[in-house]
C-alpha cells in the first residue's frame, strides 16, 4: 500500500473537518503485536507499528533487535497469523539520540543519524524525529532545555540522512514509498510522569507554532522542501498523561487553544503520546480536536501483564497440591509444578533495576507494588529476561494442558469471561493474552475511525 497516500488523506480529512485519525502501537511484545494484527485484521485497516529508540536500535536496544530485525519479527508475526504484510506500516518512535544522551554530542548525533538511516532501510515508512533532549557538551535554557532551534536542525539533519536512506532503499525497492515525518516531543519525556508530578502543562500553542516554524526554517535550509510536504505531524502536550499510580484524563476545554493553533496549521495535525489509559470517550475526543494521531504501548502490556497474573492465579487455584517452591519447568511423568511467574519476575526486577529505579519512590513496600502493578508497567522492559520468559512458559503449559474452569476464569479474568460468554473468545491461555490487549485497542479503533 501507498503509507505516504494513507497519512496525507488522514491529514486532508481533519483539516477538511472528518475526525479521522490512526492510532500506533508502540510495542515489541510478540503478544501484543499479535493482537494489533488481529484488530487491524478485523477493521480492516492497515497495521501502525511503531518500535522506540530504546527498544529497537542499530545496537540492539532493551529487546536485542536492530531495526532490520524488527522488520523481520513483525513479518513473521503476520505470516503466521495471515495478515497481508504490505498492510503492515512500520514506524520509529523518537528516532534520535535520546539512548546516547549522556554522551558526547557529537558522539550520540553520529548514533542518532545511525539509527533513522538503518530504520529507514528497514522498511520504516513513518519517522517521528527527535532531537529535543540537551546531549554531552550542550548549552541550555535556565530550565535545562535545549534550544529550540539547535534542536530543529538537529531533526532536520536527521531528515537528511532518512531521505538518502530512502533513496538507497528504493533503488532495490522501487515500490517504496518515502517517509512521512513527525516532528517535536511531548513533555514530560518518554516512559510516563514519575510520582511525585501532580500536574500536567499543555503545550502553549506559540510553542506548536514556534516548533513547526523552527522546523520548517531549518528544512528548507537544507533544501529539504520535498521531505517538509510530507511533515504530516508535530508532536505536543494536550494535558494528558499517566504516571505511577494516576491518569490525567484529556480536558478539551484546557486544550482548546493548542487544538485551535493545530487546526490553523496548513498540512500538519498533532500526534499524541502517552494516551495509555484513556477512555474511549476521551480517545474519541482528542481526535476530533486535531490529535489525529494516538500512540499508545504501557497500556498494552500493563493488560497483557494483568491477565498472566490473574492466568497465574488459576493456575495455583488448579495445581494447588504442587510444591510451591518448585522450579519452573518439569519433566515427563513429574507431578506438575507451579510456574512462579511473579516470583521471577520480581527478581529480574530486583537484580536490574535501571529500567525502574528512576521511577517509582517510597517506601520499599511501595516500590515493591509499584513494580508489579504500575501505570508506567516498568516490568515490560523485563518480559524477555530468561528466566522469566521460561517462567511463563511453565504458566502457559500448565494451563494448556487442562480447562480451565469458567468460575476460575469469572473470578481472576472477568473482562475475558465475559468475551468468552459472547462468544468472542475460546478458554485458552494464548486466546486469552490476546485478548485482554483486544479489548484495549477496540477503544483505538472505535476513536480513529472518523466521524
Amino acid at each position: 500500500m501507498d503509507s505516504t497516500a494513507f497519512f496525507l488523506d488522514i491529514v486532508a480529512a481533519q483539516k477538511g473537518g472528518s475526525a479521522r485519525g490512526v492510532y500506533s502501537v508502540c510495542s515489541a511484545h510478540s503478544a501484543v503485536l499479535e493482537a494489533a494484527l488481529v484488530q487491524a485484521g478485523r477493521s480492516g485497516r492497515p497495521a501502525l507499528i511503531e518500535s522506540t529508540a530504546n527498544q529497537v536500535n542499530q545496537e540492539g536496544g532493551y529487546t536485542g533487535m536492530a531495526p532490520e530485525d524488527f522488520r523481520r519479527a513483525v513479518r513473521a508475526l503476520a505470516a503466521a497469523g495471515r495478515f497481508p504484510v504490505d498492510r503492515i506500516i512500520l514506524g520509529g518512535d523518537h528516532l534520535g539520540p535520546y539512548p546516547w544522551r549522556a554522551q558526547a554530542a557529537e558522539i550520540a548525533l553520529r548514533r542518532a543519524r545511525e539509527l533513522v538511516a538503518a530504520s529507514v532501510r528497514a522498511g520504516y515508512a513513518k519517522i517521528h524525529l527527535d532531537a529535543s533532549m540537551p546531549l554531552g557538551g550542550d548549552q541550555v535554557t535556565e530550565s535545562g532545555a535545549l534550544d529550540a532551534r539547535v534542536a530543529a536542525e538537529r531533526e532536520a539533519d536527521l531528515a537528511s540522512v532518512a531521505e538518502t536512506a530512502w533513496r538507497e532503499l528504493r533503488a532495490s525497492d522501487r515500490d517504496a514509498s518515502p517517509p512521512v515525518y513527525v516532528i517535536g516531543t511531548e513533555v514530560p519525556p518518554p516512559g510516563g510522569i514519575r510520582a511525585e508530578e501532580n500536574a500536567v502543562p499543555v503545550t502553549p500553542a506559540a510553542e506548536l507554532r514556534q516548533t513547526v516554524a523552527l522546523c520548517e526554517e531549518s528544512f528548507q535550509a537544507r533544501n529539504l522542501g520535498d521531505a517538509w510536504r510530507r511533515v504530516i505531524a508535530c508532536v505536543a502536550q494536550p494535558g494528558m498523561e499517566f504516571g505511577d499510580q494516576e491518569v490525567h484524563s484529556y480536558d478539551h476545554a484546557k486544550a482548546g487553544d493548542l487544538c485551535r493553533a493545530a487546526r490553523e496549521l496548513p498540512g500538519i495535525v498533532v500526534e499524541g503520546h502517552s494516551t495509555d489509559y484513556q477512555t474511549r470517550a476521551s480517545l474519541k475526543a482528542l481526535v476530533q480536536d486535531g490529535v489525529a494521531i494516538l500512540k499508545v504501548g504501557p497500556a498494552l502490556t500493563f493488560a497483557l501483564r494483568e491477565c498472566l497474573f490473574g492466568l497465574e492465579a488459576v493456575e495455583r487455584e488448579l495445581l494447588a497440591g504442587a510444591d510451591p517452591g518448585a522450579e519452573p519447568g518439569i519433566k515427563p511423568g513429574d507431578p506438575p509444578s507451579l510456574s512462579h511467574l511473579q516470583g521471577a519476575l520480581e527478581k529480574a526486577m530486583l537484580s536490574d533495576p535501571r529500567h525502574w529505579s528512576g521511577y517509582y519512590t517510597g517506601s520499599e513496600d511501595e516500590k515493591r507494588l509499584a513494580r508489579k502493578y504500575s501505570l508506567s508497567d516498568r516490568c515490560r522492559y523485563y518480559w524477555g529476561v530468561p528466566a522469566v520468559r521460561a517462567a511463563q512458559g511453565a504458566l502457559m503449559s500448565n494451563l494448556e494442558a487442562r480447562e480451565i474452569p469458567l468460575p476460575l476464569l469469572s473470578q481472576f479474568l472477568p473482562l475475558q469471561h465475559r468475551r468468552i460468554m459472547e462468544g468472542l473468545c475460546e478458554a485458552r491461555p494464548a486466546a486469552l493474552l490476546r485478548e485482554s490487549v483486544l479489548i484495549v485497542l477496540e477503544d483505538y479503533a472505535a476513536a480513529v475511525a472518523g466521524s
